[in-house]
C-alpha cells in the first residue's frame, strides 16, 4: 500500500472513529510465552504470529534466539518508524528514507539479584532516527517528533 493508500486508510478510520468514539477501544491480541526448554521460549499469538526467544549463553541459554529485551528494542523501533510513516502519509510528506534504531544499556547484577540497588531495567534507552524525504529539516523534525509522542510502544514503556 503506497503513500496514497496509507492516507486514505487513516483518513476512513479517522472518521469512522469520530463518528462512534467507542470504535477507538479495542483488547490487543495476547502474547504467550512458553517454555520449550532451558530459557528457549516459543511466543505465540492467536492469529499464528510466532516467536522464540532465548538467553545468551553466559546466562545459561544456547544464544539460539533474540532475547526478550532485544523483542522489547526491536518493537519501540518499529513502532516509532510505523507511526512516522503513517503520520508522513498523513501529511502528504513523501519519505525515501525512514531508520529507527533503539539502544540501551544494562547492568546484569539487577536480573541476577546481586545488588538489590541495581535495577533491572534496560537504562537509558536512546532512539536515534536518521529520516528523508520531501520536507523542509525542521518539518521532518516535527515529524519525527510528533510520532514519538503518539508510539504506542513508545508512550507504554514509558509510563
Amino acid at each position: 500500500m503506497g503513500n496514497t493508500g496509507v492516507r486514505e486508510a487513516i483518513e476512513r478510520l479517522s472518521t469512522a472513529i469520530r463518528a462512534e468514539p467507542a470504535k477507538a477501544r479495542s483488547k490487543n491480541a495476547p502474547a504467550t510465552a512458553r517454555l520449550t526448554e532451558g530459557l528457549k521460549f516459543d511466543v505465540t499469538g492467536p492469529n499464528h504470529e510466532r516467536v522464540a526467544t532465548d538467553m545468551p549463553a553466559p546466562m545459561g541459554g544456547d544464544a539460539s534466539a533474540p532475547n526478550p529485551a532485544w523483542f522489547l528494542r526491536a518493537g519501540l523501533a518499529s513502532c516509532a518508524a510505523t507511526v512516522i510513516a503513517m503520520r508522513a502519509a498523513k501529511l502528504g510528506i513523501a519519505l525515501t528514507h525512514v531508520e529507527v534504531t533503539v539502544e540501551s544499556d544494562s547492568d546484569l547484577r539487577g536480573v541476577l539479584g546481586l545488588d538489590e540497588k541495581v535495577s533491572a531495567g534496560l537504562n537509558p534507552m536512546r532512539t536515534k532516527v536518521r529520516i528523508g524525504g520531501n520536507g523542509e529539516p525542521q518539518a521532518l523534525r516535527a515529524l519525527v517528533e510528533w510520532a514519538e509522542a503518539h508510539s504506542p510502544v513508545g508512550c507504554t514503556a514509558c509510563m
